[in-house]
């Protein structure tokens, strides 16, 4: 792939004092506006160096690399060197790279280094409700773009199956529930329980107590507790795997909170050692105010662990199993202060390496009605959400194609329904507040899911009407005469395309993936826009070579980024 921000920044650097290389391609921008040319070199920075005007800086750089034969046009403009790159030279190693779809967009940068990516984490016996998709569709798209980019990454569940609500829910079934109910629809049933449990112990408080016994059993080796919690994780795991093969989405461990509870010993001595554990009320602290941040709870009065406790044990088994680069958490933004506790707990007890753990924080959705809670029984299970989309795009394929196969209707229908719900999810900053609004997850209309599908697939009849041959003279870039793609609208596309390797890597850098969402909309529109200026399949044939090239290299362009979605794409609509 062409580098020219690195080819304009040697070229710049021929004539320019006190910037280095590295730090004049760091300069350069890509305009928003494309009339102020494909890129562009600010000149602010000079004005000290040289002693005159800065606009003057840039007239006298425009002047001497004007002539150099990458640019169709150099213009000084303010402050600014504005650069209209010469198109034939942008469209060749463009489409050279696109053409091969198995290698666009993925490198072996991560070579070596192990990520280990902590996300989803539902709580057993709790429902897999809407305000989980978050976490789970960023996360593992998170790990489709680090594993695009070479890393090994370990994709990791870190189910909620541990803690006092254990309890609770152990207590709810010994007072109210039964077999037969819970076999038939666990979470649904489990959540009866939880609720009632907490409208029972606003009457009694003598429950919670009792809830807190409990725990403190299960957590001591107490058979019967032991029994029931094995029981509602094994339910709850087969219902929530049913929920993760309808999104595509898969994990390398279902490593729990109860996995590590043998280890937190080690941790909490290791703690007393270092002289980090002190007692405050009862419970046992690591006394953080000289960081401005408050104390991080260990253990409490009553001897049993806390996330803290649990989370410390955690990341030191990450660290000594996988030995990871980067060992990263997708969890909500309420948690933010959390997590600075814990890294900061890590930093004190001597691990080097607690630099490189890192959370990215997500924001939160709330219903209509009000803030999502499993206590109220205020949810909506995702996988209700899930099945919607699923109807509703049926519904949409027989009002417009009702001869359709029955069995493709059903293949097409899921893969447009999920993908419309887990893209309307990464379509914006993961740092937003959302409401839950099922007319705005299912819409379909606009810049969504369906309509880069659609797009995608679009492409594809195109390549179809076009033929073997033609296919076959469209994957030579070499021999295609680029002439033909210098209109505006193929220009337009072009740089998209080109652009889109870069995309994939800012958008590991920032743990964002609504970078890539709205890159390859731009990209879907760009190609209906090339799609409706331009006929492509022309009788003259170098030029419909031409154009199918531009097809094959958008249609790659959007399959690659869908995948890092986790986004079906489909061939047909």
């Amino acid at each position: 792939m062409a580098d020219f921000k690195g080819d304009i920044a040697a070229l710049i650097a021929e004539h320019v004092e006190g910037l280095s290389r590295e730090e004049i391609r760091g300069m350069i921008e890509i305009p928003q506006n494309k009339e102020m040319g494909d890129y562009a070199f600010p000149c602010f920075r000079l004005a000290k160096t040289y002693r005159k005007a800065p606009q003057m800086i840039a007239a006298d750089i425009a002047e001497a690399i004007r002539g150099a034969g990458m640019f169709a046009k150099v213009e000084q403009v303010n402050a600014y060197v504005n650069m209209f790159m010469s198109r034939e030279q942008v469209i060749r190693p463009a489409l050279e790279a696109a053409l091969d779809a198995e290698h666009f967009g993925f490198s072996d940068e991560g070579n070596g280094k192990t990520i280990v990516i902590d996300f989803s984490s539902p709580n057993i016996a709790k429902p897999f409700h809407i305000g989980h998709i978050r976490t789970t569709v960023i996360g593992y798209s998170i790990y489709k773009i680090y594993d695009s980019l070479g890393y090994n990454v370990v994709r990791t569940n870190h189910l909620g199956d541990y803690g006092t609500q254990f309890g609770k829910m152990i207590c709810a079934y010994r007072h109210w529930g039964n077999d037969e109910d819970v076999q038939r629809d666990p979470i649904r049933t489990l959540l009866s329980y939880y609720t009632k449990f907490h409208v029972e112990a606003e009457k009694d408080p003598e429950l919670n107590e009792e809830a807190r016994k409990t725990f403190y059993d299960l957590e001591h080796g107490g058979e019967d507790e032991i029994r029931l919690w094995k029981w509602f994780s094994d339910l709850s795991l087969r219902e929530f795997n049913r929920v993760y093969d309808m999104m595509g989405i898969e994990f390398d461990a279902y490593d729990g909170e109860s996995m590590y509870s043998d280890m937190m010993p080690r941790h909490i001595e290791d703690l007393k050692q270092k002289g980090l554990l002190k007692e405050s009320q009862g419970a046992m602290v690591v006394n953080l105010d000289q960081f401005d941040l408050p104390p991080a709870l260990i253990q409490k009065s009553d001897g049993t662990s806390l996330y803290c406790t649990r989370d410390i044990a955690t990341a030191v088994y990450r660290k000594e199993h996988y030995d990871f680069y980067k060992n990263i958490y997708v969890v909500a933004s309420q948690q933010t202060l959390y997590f600075r506790q814990l890294f900061k707990v890590l930093e004190l007890m001597g691990y080097e390496w607690a630099k490189d753990c890192v959370h990215v924080p997500f924001g939160m959705v709330a219903l209509e009605e009000g803030t999502l809670s499993t206590r109220k029984g205020r949810v909506v299970f995702l996988e209700d959400v899930l099945n919607k989309a699923v109807e509703k795009t049926k519904e949409i394929i027989l009002e417009k194609n009702p001869d359709a196969p029955k069995d493709r209707i059903d293949e097409v229908a899921k893969e447009v329904g999920i993908g419309a719900v887990m893209f309307n999810e990464l379509s914006n900053s993961r740092i937003k507040d959302y409401v839950f609004k099922w007319d705005q997850v299912l819409n379909f209309d606009g810049e969504t899911g369906p309509y880069v599908q659609y797009t995608h697939a679009r492409c594809c009849s195109v390549l179809r009407k076009a033929g073997e041959e033609t296919l076959k003279a469209a994957s030579d870039p070499a021999s295609l005469d680029l002439s033909y793609l210098t209109s505006d609208s193929a220009y337009d596309l072009v740089r998209l395309i080109e652009a889109y390797p870069a995309v994939v890597k800012e958008a590991a850098q920032k743990y964002e993936p609504s970078i890539v969402t709205r890159h390859i909309i731009d990209v879907a529109q760009a190609y209906n826009k090339f799609y409706h200026d331009e006929h492509i399949l022309v009788d003259d044939e170098a030029e419909k070579n031409a154009k199918v090239a531009l097809t094959l290299a958008a249609k790659n362009t959007l399959k690659n980024g869908l995948a890092l979605l986790a986004v079906k794409a489909p061939e047909r609509m």
